[in-house]
């Protein structure tokens, strides 16, 4: 089969690779329909996730139909239509007993990371009936490779951590994909104001459009004063790293209220400088998280009563065949205005 397959930093290649086979009793084999590339793929390539290794297949996202199951698998069949969960999860040790399924003692973020993932014609699922999800009839696909993801991700990591409430004032530091999931999710706690900083004014028009009440671009580095003075130099109520790197999580330092929130999306690579002769008395709360996908089940239901459209955020479709153009066209969003990119395996 064809799969994407890295090879070291700044390294990958489409090439031809053994067909995953049955390992383990709770898995399926997947024949991908439409997968994605994540930001996170991008840190990979950057070599910034040290637990991937050249000779990997990449991908962690996409829908597909099922091959085949292992013996132990009860909730799914051959020929069922299923969207696949970035995290893998076995639903029985402490972690996922707490709903950490990211901690997972044998599962977590493992896909496209320390196992063969998504970005390919094929691929293995473990713990298949916790890990995924039956698609509604109707439904449209594209909109659910969303799901398997940036939205959950979005939600759970950037608005469920930073603890928005109606009325609030919010700040996501990056306008990306996954700070504009940021966005649409956090509109479902009707914050007062939602103010998307970014260096692209391409991006941050399409947040205007997804629901931004002020966009900032930060290329000129006073965002910090412009989000002051929108606040009335009091700050903000939650601020979203959306990003990765040192200078939006500083940033998210420098704007955060008394008594407000900073969580953290953002895969970051390298050291990050935590300012606290400036927060340790300003009864900050700064969060972390991996996303668990505990609200896919949740998002699937909204998807469903259409009162949120993830197809917004597509911008461009591939065959797998092109899948190298593709990762062209998403590492330079400046340039090609790419948000998320479908795969059509």
């Amino acid at each position: 089969m064809k799969a994407l397959i890295y090879q070291g930093p700044s390294k990958n290649s489409l090439s031809e690779h053994a067909k995953p086979e049955i390992i383990e009793p709770t898995d399926a084999i997947v024949k991908m329909t439409k997968t994605t590339i994540c930001g996170t793929d991008l840190h990979i390539l950057k070599g910034d996730v040290a637990t991937c290794k050249p000779g990997r297949i990449l991908g962690h996202e996409g829908v597909g139909i099922v091959e085949t199951i292992g013996p132990a698998v009860s909730i799914f069949k051959p020929g069922d239509h299923v969207l696949i969960s970035c995290v893998s999860a076995c639903g029985r040790c402490e972690y996922c007993r707490r709903q950490m399924f990211s901690h997972c003692t044998t599962g977590g973020w493992i896909l496209g990371n320390t196992i063969d993932g998504t970005q390919a014609e094929f691929v293995r699922i473990p713990y298949a009936d916790n890990s995924l999800y039956p698609i509604p009839d109707g439904a449209d696909e594209d909109a659910l490779v969303m799901l398997s993801d940036i939205l959950p991700t979005g939600f759970e990591c950037g608005v469920l951590n930073g603890k928005i409430t109606p009325g609030s004032t919010v700040a996501i530091v990056g306008s990306g994909p996954i700070g504009l999931a940021a966005l649409l999710t956090a509109q479902f706690f009707s914050p007062g104001e939602i103010i998307m900083i970014d260096l692209d004014d391409n991006r941050l028009e399409v947040a205007k459009r997804f629901g931004a009440t002020a966009t900032i671009n930060s290329r000129d580095g006073k965002a910090a004063e412009a989000v002051m003075k929108l606040t009335g130099n009091r700050g903000v109520d939650t601020a979203i790293e959306a990003v990765g790197i040192p200078t939006t999580f500083v940033l998210c330092g420098e704007i955060i209220a008394a008594g407000g929130t900073i969580a953290n999306i953002g895969v970051h690579g390298g050291k990050v400088d935590l300012h606290l002769e400036k927060l340790w008395d300003r009864n900050i709360f700064i969060t972390t998280r991996l996303v668990d996908t505990v609200s896919t089940p949740m998002l699937l239901k909204i998807l469903q009563a259409k009162k949120i459209d993830p197809t917004r955020l597509i911008t461009h479709h591939f065959k797998l065949a092109d899948i190298l153009q593709a990762y062209e066209t998403f590492a330079h969003a400046a340039d090609t205005r790419a948000l998320k990119v479908i795969i059509d395996a």
